[in-house]
């Protein structure tokens, strides 16, 4: 098929050809080639080197090059290379990422047969690996390999019309990113691999979604005249491996949050919102263990303060229901809209009644009074199974 490139190395351990119907295969070759492993070699030496002797750092100027985002003809058949990306970090809060600005976080590869031409950057390429390292059981092998298929998805009651990817092995959610939220991410990235990795090794509960990397990948087929631009986000699937008898997403408001679905039909096939749980809880409330409900409370608690200091707004809680071992998954997803100005004058517009608001209680609200409705709505829709330790002392 035109669309088929077989560029791999015999030396390989996980063989990858790359598909342009597969856009997470172009990720997978990228990871999986020599030249991304002698980059993230280097970047930690770099690194390394930075931290014990700051004063001897290259300076930001020297690593910018011209911009990445287009092919150059010039690349050879059955060939790759890398190079430095041009885009230095705009987040500098602190002195010791002031040190890291000297260094480029991310890693571009081309690679290019007879017909095509391929380019993958990969951001932030040495935190998300160790980060990868750090929280999932599998090797990154593993990962490279669910990675090297995958098939067009249909998130059910997104509204937001980004496309979706799922790896074969349905492992993996590939998410298609606007520019914008690139960006968005790219400046809360630092913040999220610190909160990630130290509440994996301090063992403090957190229920967001890991976000596993975030890619640009683009190809050029002279074959087929086909080209494409892609900026994708991969995270994992939270339901991987389970059967789900319903799925809620949950942001605590009840405006417009409503799907309307034939009687009994309230099956995983319609992800159901928050105003369809308070009628389905009025008869079978969801209910777990007082531990279990102390964990979930200080998780949601603690992730949704961390995301408001970072003025991040909108995110969801994804509860689904396993119907074989009648067990909540959960976690928070779609943290990355931040609260920007748009965002702050349609707050104002909506809330005083000005050019034709309504002046009630607007659909964007402040990251602090989304946090606090996020989490009372929370704390209200998981109801706590009663224990013979429960209301202990109390009239006494």
């Amino acid at each position: 098929d035109p669309d088929k490139h077989y560029l791999m190395y015999e030396h390989e351990r996980v063989p990858i050809a790359v598909c342009e119907r597969e856009p997470s295969s172009i990720i997978a070759f990228a990871l999986s080639c020599k030249e991304y492993k002698t980059a993230l070699e280097d970047l930690s030496k770099a690194s390394n080197a930075a931290a014990d002797e700051p004063q001897q750092a290259v300076s930001a100027e020297s690593w910018v090059k011209s911009s990445p985002a287009r092919l150059s003809d010039s690349l050879l058949s059955q060939q790759s290379r890398i190079s430095t990306d041009s885009e230095p970090l705009k987040d500098a809060d602190s002195a010791d990422k002031q040190k890291k600005q000297t260094i480029n976080p991310h890693i571009e590869l081309q690679f290019s047969d007879a017909n095509a031409k391929f380019y993958c950057r990969i951001y932030y390429a040495r935190e998300f690996h160790r980060m990868r390292e750090e929280i999932m059981e599998s090797s990154e092998e593993e990962f490279v390999r669910s990675l090297s298929h995958c098939v067009n998805w249909q998130a059910r009651g997104g509204k937001s019309g980004a496309v979706f990817y799922a790896t074969e092995d349905d492992r993996f959610i590939l998410k298609q990113m606007p520019r914008l939220e690139v960006q968005s991410f790219l400046d809360f990235a630092p913040h999220y691999f610190t909160y990630i990795t130290g509440a994996v090794q301090q063992k403090r509960p957190t229920a967001l979604a890991k976000i596993l990397g975030v890619y640009r990948i683009g190809y050029k087929n002279s074959q087929n005249n086909t080209e494409k631009k892609l900026d994708l986000l991969v995270m994992e699937n939270l339901f991987y491996g389970r059967k789900m008898a319903q799925v809620f997403d949950l942001k605590g408001s009840l405006r417009n949050r409503n799907v309307k679905t034939d009687s009994g039909k309230e099956s995983c096939e319609v992800v159901l919102l928050d105003e369809n749980l308070l009628k389905l809880i009025h008869d079978n409330p969801l209910y777990i263990r007082s531990h279990c409900k102390a964990i979930l409370r200080g998780a949601i608690h603690s992730d949704a303060y961390f995301l408001s200091s970072h003025l991040i707004i909108d995110y969801s809680l994804l509860v689904g229901r396993d119907d074989t071992t009648d067990q909540l998954v959960v976690g928070i997803i779609d943290y990355i809209r931040t609260f920007t100005w748009d965002k702050k004058l349609e707050m104002v517009v909506k809330s005083t009644g000005i050019l034709g608001g309504q002046g009630k209680m607007p659909t964007v609200v402040s990251p602090e009074l989304y946090r606090a409705r996020f989490c009372e709505a929370m704390d209200k829709y998981f109801l706590m199974v009663p224990d013979h330790w429960t209301s202990l002392g109390i009239n006494c």
